[in-house]
């Protein structure tokens, strides 16, 4: 009879190939970085099992195939290096056009300097019109079928204050309505986010202009940020967005309206394909009545600096520290 020691050893023995796992997975690394070791050396074997033995598989198939592997494994958009945000940005640009035949200009255009940018809305100007709801959707690539939008207009009779639960989000009915007052909201870009500090991935974080931005390749779809913003400010994609091909905005950014996926989280970001550009975001640009004010608060020329400073201003739940970058005011 054997014992169990000289039973085990031979075990051991027998399963060689295994080493490789070990010496991959006992290192000290996250475990996506462990996954994207470990596949990116499954995936050259099977690149060249299947190089070898297909004779049917065209160039340009095979290089797409190379290209949606790297996507799906490159690391947080937070940590990348110049040159990595580069190539990551150019490999998207070339699925698309491998996809579609068309071309999309996707940036990776960074903060700006000596800027914090905020927003002011004036509640005595909104009626309620809903055109930077509109604006919005289109800009930023926003699904259709679910009728995703990130801005929320409230209709609140006159004398309740702001009681949103008894605000009318969804009227369908000619405004301005009499007796009644109109607030919109949508992520308020907060300076101490709630939504950051719950997201056990980093998917998400604030660049130094103040634009709290998403990595939707990173993101897991665990919702914690949507659960923590005390804003309704979050969204999530429960199936995969749809755009018709003729109204994607082809101007994007990759923080911002670049074509999301199932699964993932996004939100308002001040419009950053347009903001970093020295632009408004679409929603104030589509206000009919002026009712909204964007710009840098480090500007003391500003004219959201002028309203700052001159009007009786305030923010949405002010007692839970948030800090957000968004105020509200009245002629």
């Amino acid at each position: 009879m054997k014992s169990d020691k000289e039973t085990n050893e031979k075990k051991t023995a027998a399963r060689p190939q295994m080493d490789g796992y070990h010496q991959v997975f006992n290192i000290e690394m996250d475990r996506r970085s462990a996954l994207k070791r470990f596949a990116g050396g499954l995936f050259s074997a099977t690149a060249a099992i299947t190089a070898a033995c297909s004779v049917t598989t065209s160039d340009e198939k095979r290089e797409k195939d190379n290209l949606d592997w790297e996507e799906y494994f490159k690391g947080n958009y937070k940590l990348m290096s110049k040159e990595e945000r580069l190539a990551t940005v150019d490999r998207l640009e070339r699925l698309y056009a491998k996809r579609t035949g068309k071309n999309i200009n996707i940036s990776e255009k960074g903060e700006v300097e000596n800027t914090l940018f905020g927003y002011a809305f004036n509640i005595s100007k909104c009626q309620g019109y809903m055109d930077c709801v509109t604006a919005c959707v289109t800009e930023n690539n926003q699904d259709r079928d679910t009728e995703m939008q990130y801005i929320r207009i409230h209709e609140i009779e006159n004398g309740k204050g702001l009681k949103f639960d008894e605000a009318d989000d969804n009227y369908y009915h000619e405004v301005p309505q009499e007796g009644s007052f109109y607030l919109g909201t949508q992520c308020f870009h907060c300076e101490e986010a709630p939504c950051i500090d719950v997201c056990p991935v980093e998917a998400t974080w604030q660049e130094e202009d103040g634009i709290v931005v998403v990595d939707y390749d990173w993101c897991i779809g665990c919702r914690y940020c949507m659960a923590a913003c005390p804003y309704d400010g979050r969204r999530f994609n429960w199936k995969q967005p749809h755009v018709p091909e003729d109204e994607i905005n082809t101007d994007q950014h990759y923080l911002g309206n670049r074509l999301r996926k199932k699964g993932v989280m996004e939100k308002c970001t001040f419009c950053v394909q347009r903001s970093r550009e020295g632009q408004n975001p679409a929603c104030v640009e589509a206000c009919p009545t002026g009712a909204r004010t964007f710009g840098n608060l480090l500007d003391p020329e500003s004219e959201i600096r002028y309203i700052l400073e001159n009007k009786k201003v305030f923010r949405l739940k002010e007692d839970l520290g948030t800090e957000p970058k968004f105020w509200y005011y009245m002629d």
